[in-house]
């Protein structure tokens, strides 16, 4: 597949729209364009309304962000070439990074210069999202490149996440490259090492790509806590399939005793997580595991008068863009609030968010006022994000999607 420059369709900014460009963001908003159009995920050159060329754009008539920026050379060509040494690009890049795992993100969207594309390794399979038009258009191609790259065989889809409709597509999953014709299908579940530790997934019906890979970095740095600190009484809410559980007893392991109580709304990721522990070769008699809302459960942890020394919450996304941002922080600030009034004077509380559109400030801001209704204060130990193989550029700061903060109450 081509898209030669001469047949190239041009869209004009409107002035003074072309400065995010300038400054190499991928990003054009409808709301910028004066005129121009083409087909969904199309190549278009993307000038200023002086003329000036900006980028070579993937265009994308469904979505509010309409064009999308593959490069800012003038005499780049879009085509399976230039794909392919940009999925190289991305993929050796991560052997840059120290990544104790055999789960891996080798291409983080924008960030890697492939708006739209998330890529996850797990072991020998790989897993995509095509989430933007651009990336739909030419599925094929970056798939075989990605294979290519990698030296891998198997290629499962999970472009199933709501963005997908955003750019008017529908869902779609299954493998892509790896299932032989008319025999069994490879199979979904999988398992990595993480750390010391070993964690399964189904990258069929997982979250994401089926596991939590950005934080991989958090969840060392909370097993380090437990063992430095000795925990005894831990809480990890929004749970999932027990990631931070299984990292608080290996960190309390050294102690020779502590307990954890894991709280989720789903039941198939609670039985995950007992699995877990069992997997990891830990007593299940230090862990109950409590199908629940999480905030309603604070409240009754609070009622009954019991307290631990350390506290995780890693709540899902809950203001997908910054028009939610409002809703959202009243939802942060409580169950802070109330995680903050159930941990004891000296513990430590692991505090995220994963919403686009609460930016690092203003969850500080959340958290700082949830401390102040509680009547409680605390030290800023760490400040915590996704693990590198999820970066953020200087070009794109909207790639730091995870904020956390490390709170040692006073």
């Amino acid at each position: 597949m081509r898209e030669t420059m001469d047949a190239m369709k041009t869209i004009r900014l409107k002035a003074g729209k072309e400065r995010s460009l300038l400054r190499r963001h991928p990003w054009i908003f409808d709301s910028a364009i004066a005129k121009g159009g083409a087909d969904p995920g199309e190549t278009v050159r993307v000038e200023s309304q002086a003329g000036q060329f900006l980028a070579w754009a993937a265009f994308s008539p469904a979505s509010k962000i309409r064009a999308r920026a593959w490069s800012f050379d003038e005499g780049q060509r879009i085509d399976a070439a230039f794909l392919a040494a940009t999925c190289g690009r991305s993929v050796r890049a991560r052997e840059r990074f120290d990544i104790p795992s055999d789960g891996v993100r080798l291409v983080h969207g924008e960030s890697d210069g492939l708006p739209g594309l998330i890529v996850d390794r797990y072991g020998d399979t790989l897993v995509a999202q095509f989430l933007s038009a651009g990336a739909e258009r030419w599925k094929p191609v970056l798939a075989d490149a990605l294979l290519k790259e990698t030296g891998l065989a198997r290629l499962y889809e999970r472009s199933d996440a709501g963005a997908r409709a955003l750019e008017g597509l529908a869902s779609a999953t299954g493998w892509l490259r790896g299932a032989p014709a008319g025999g069994p299908a490879p199979a979904t579940e999988l398992a990595i090492r993480e750390h010391d530790w070993r964690f399964t997934l189904d990258i069929a019906t997982g979250h994401k790509t089926g596991f939590y890979l950005d934080q991989r970095d958090s969840r060392g740095r909370f097993a380090a806590y437990a063992r430095r600190l000795r925990f005894q009484r831990v809480l990890n809410g929004y749970c999932y399939t027990g990631g931070f559980t299984v990292a608080a007893l290996a960190g309390m392991r050294a102690a020779g005793a502590g307990h954890v109580t894991s709280i989720d709304s789903s039941a198939p990721a609670l039985q995950r997580a007992r699995d877990h522990v069992l997997l990891n070769g830990f007593d299940p008699a230090r862990t109950d595991f409590i199908d629940a809302d999480v905030n309603a459960s604070l409240r009754r942890f609070i009622e009954e008068g019991r307290t631990f020394d350390a506290i995780v919450l890693d709540p899902p996304k809950l203001a997908p863009t910054a028009a939610h941002a409002e809703r959202a922080a009243r939802a942060y600030k409580d169950i802070n609030r109330l995680a903050l009034k159930l941990l004891e004077p000296g513990g430590v509380l692991f505090t995220f968010s994963c919403s686009g559109g609460i930016g690092a400030d203003l969850f500080h801001k959340i958290v700082a006022s949830a401390g102040a209704d509680a009547g409680v204060d605390g030290y800023i130990a760490e400040r915590l994000g996704a693990a590198p193989d999820h970066p953020m550029t200087l070009a794109f700061p909207e790639g730091e999607y995870l904020k956390g903060l490390v709170v040692v109450r006073k």
